[in-house]
């Protein structure tokens, strides 16, 4: 591991010495390929049979609809925001790093169930194996929302160190995974086409970065203005992509003139964790992040299930995707459905499997008989 540890630091201190312009762009392209994938084993090392299983606490079971992790360093109102919105007791204490392992608390919010997660605190150095960080940052990959927990008077640096431990995790913040599709192939070399003008990225960097991962043969098409980066992330293809909430906590301890500074950067939320300020703004962010989708049940010749909606993803709510979630049996009896909502024009409406549901839909099973 110390020699894996080595490499990553010789690399790192050699791109900040290197000069950034068009002469050493394939030369940056080459090393940034070369440490993405020493991050790589970094993460999961070559395994030797019979290794010891995942550190205690950490293999949470996924329960309720969506999975939140609250994210930050030791001592900023984690574990105290995780008891004021669930009412789990998770251990708290004003010395560094009381919370050692995973703590899963759920939220019933909206008719959803909301699993949070309370991680232990990383410190900075978590994506090159220190502390616990490996534990804490492949369990943050698993959530479907991550909640950053800044400390409001220790300056806004930990953000910066945060998201540098995530995107070393392969964990991309509040970004579209990149529009652009790389396809290797037997023979014909590295191909390169863009349909718009590209700033950063040229075929020279392109066959820079392919040639560190042994690529030799690839189509790469590019539908925007890409970075080494972003094409780094394509050919490892274990990104994940995943929206997140700043949640800066003890806004009771700083002045108004901060707090509205506070206010107006993007994916922020000001809390106060302790004395329960905004813990209602704060749930109706986690909402919107989470972007998820009720629909209600209705039984034939009785009135709709309110109280217990089927919760989808906004990316998977078909029809079919509904029956799924309700049983996967349920599509081979499936004859059509009655939609009452705003996602059919007529109330009801017959729809087929295809048909895309919206937020706080009635649906019908009809079966066949």
């Amino acid at each position: 591991m110390a020699t894996v540890m080595q490499k990553i630091k010789d690399i790192e201190d050699e791109m900040a010495k290197t000069q950034k312009n068009k002469a050493t762009s394939h030369h940056l392209g080459t090393l940034k390929a070369k440490l993405a994938k020493l991050r790589r084993d970094l993460l999961a090392p070559p395994s030797k049979g019979g290794g010891g299983g995942a550190g205690e606490g950490f293999d949470v079971t996924k329960s309720g609809d969506s999975r939140v992790g609250l994210v930050g360093f030791p001592s900023v109102g984690k574990s105290t925001l995780l008891n004021k919105l669930t009412g789990t007791f998770s251990e708290v204490a004003s010395y560094e790093f009381t919370t050692l392992t995973c703590i899963p608390g759920v939220i019933t919010y909206r008719g959803a169930k909301i699993q949070l997660l309370d991680l232990p605190g990383i410190i900075e150095g978590a994506k090159d194996g220190k502390g616990r960080g490996r534990q804490v940052i492949s369990t943050a990959r698993t959530c479907n929302c991550i909640l950053i927990v800044l400390d409001a008077i220790k300056p806004i640096t930990h953000k910066r160190l945060i998201e540098k431990e995530l995107e070393g995790f392969g964990i991309r913040l509040n970004k579209e995974p990149p529009n652009m599709t790389f396809r290797r192939k037997e023979k014909g070399g590295i191909n390169f086409t863009s349909t718009v003008a590209n700033t950063h990225l040229d075929l020279e960097t392109a066959k820079a970065i392919c040639g560190e991962y042994r690529i030799h043969n690839a189509d790469v098409s590019l539908r925007f203005d890409a970075t080494a980066d972003d094409l780094i992330d394509v050919i490892e293809g274990s990104r994940v992509y995943i929206p997140c909430i700043y949640v800066v906590n003890k806004i009771d301890q700083i002045t108004l003139e901060e707090l509205e500074i506070l206010d107006k950067l993007p994916h922020y939320c000001p809390v106060s964790a302790h004395l329960e300020w905004n813990l209602d703004g704060l749930l109706d962010k986690i909402w919107e992040y989470l972007d998820l989708t009720r629909i209600y049940t209705k039984p034939k010749g009785m009135n709709p299930d309110y109280e217990d909606p089927v919760i989808l993803s906004s990316k998977k709510r078909t029809v079919e995707d509904f029956c799924i979630r309700i049983h996967k049996d349920m599509l081979k009896q499936f004859k059509y459905a009655l939609v009452w909502g705003s996602s059919v024009k007529h109330k009801p409406q017959r729809v087929g499997r295809e048909h895309e549901l919206e937020d706080e839909d009635v649906v019908q099973i009809i079966k066949k008989v």
